[in-house]
């Protein structure tokens, strides 16, 4: 049997900007899903015989790096499902590990390339943020152009980026959870139409594209003042791009007076926010008093890893 475990990723700075060829922030955070393949007479997860249906990450990763006999895979994970901080990225990167490790063949830059072509089948667009921040752990920044820390470069089509190690300190956030589930393709299309049609929504996305890399520079430093006014500038700037929602509102609302900031993550519309504080209980009681469900997070570490038996 082989194993990897991975960790769920944080989207700190860049949501939609990146998809008009901006620059994104993504860090690790402290949750993992292990995922464990071992031969057998038919393929399963978690004991259960494989559907393609309702295994797609994990049945399009076999696919992907897998040519032998049937595999059983068993996944445990502490990520919580629809909480915005990469779970599925986390599934796929740990699983395309696991099985790469059997074959010994195991590398992370050939990990996050097999673990992006699967994302991207299942969810028919995708970048590789998710995972290359789930892959290589710490911090990533994804940019169009090639910059220090080079990393990777992935391409799909006419796409293509390029991923770049970022500097990590020790910093604590809180993932507030609205509850509410907004599909991020409406939302996409939403800000490309303001931002083709309208001047202030190309002057926001330009903005957020700078915020991205002052941001790097924060988070290498752990300027928790620096980082919050950028974090809540970024907010504003989404918001003006019509993502915010009341929920998110709320939420924020609930804990602004403890924390250094707060903005959405994701691609708005309801989903999380998240809260760069110093007082991680005090925020988390916060958003549960409001209705929203709040999941402490510590960012920057390690990326995937092939565990011992």
């Amino acid at each position: 049997m082989r194993s990897c475990s991975a960790p769920g990723k944080m989207i700190l700075f860049g949501e939609h900007a990146v998809v008009f060829g901006k620059p994104a922030l993504a860090m690790a955070v402290d949750l993992r899903v292990k995922a464990s393949v071992n031969v057998s007479d038919q393929y399963s997860v978690n004991g259960h015989p494989m559907r393609a249906r309702h295994h797609a990450y994990i049945s399009a990763a076999l696919d992907e790096a897998w040519d032998g006999p049937p595999l059983s895979v068993t996944t445990k994970s502490s990520i919580p499902s629809g909480s915005g901080l990469g779970s599925s990225a986390a599934v796929t990167v740990s699983t395309i590990g696991a099985i790469l490790a059997e074959r010994g063949q195991f590398d992370a830059e050939r990990v996050a390339r097999k673990a992006f072509e699967v994302e991207y089948l299942v969810q028919r667009r995708a970048s590789p943020t998710d995972t290359s921040a789930s892959t290589h752990g710490s911090g990533i920044l994804v940019s169009p152009d090639r910059l220090d820390g080079f990393l990777w470069r992935i391409e799909k089509g006419t796409q293509e980026w390029n991923i770049h190690h970022c500097d990590v300190r020790k910093l604590t956030f809180v993932v507030g959870y609205t509850g509410v589930h907004a599909p991020t393709g409406p939302l996409v299309q939403k800000v490309k139409e303001f931002v083709e049609s309208d001047a202030e929504g190309r002057k926001a996305i330009d903005r957020i594209g700078e915020i991205v890399m002052d941001g790097a520079d924060a988070v290498a430093q752990a300027d928790k003042p620096r980082l919050g006014a950028l974090m809540r500038e970024n907010h504003s700037l989404l918001c003006e791009l019509g993502v915010g929602h009341p929920s998110i509102d709320k939420l924020i609302e609930s804990c602004s007076e403890m924390c250094y900031g707060e903005k959405i993550t994701g691609a708005g519309g309801g989903g999380s926010i998240i809260a760069l504080t110093d007082a991680p209980k005090d925020v988390s009681e916060a958003i549960s008093a409001v209705g929203g469900r709040p999941i402490i997070v510590r960012v920057g570490g390690s990326g995937v890893l092939v565990e011992r038996q």
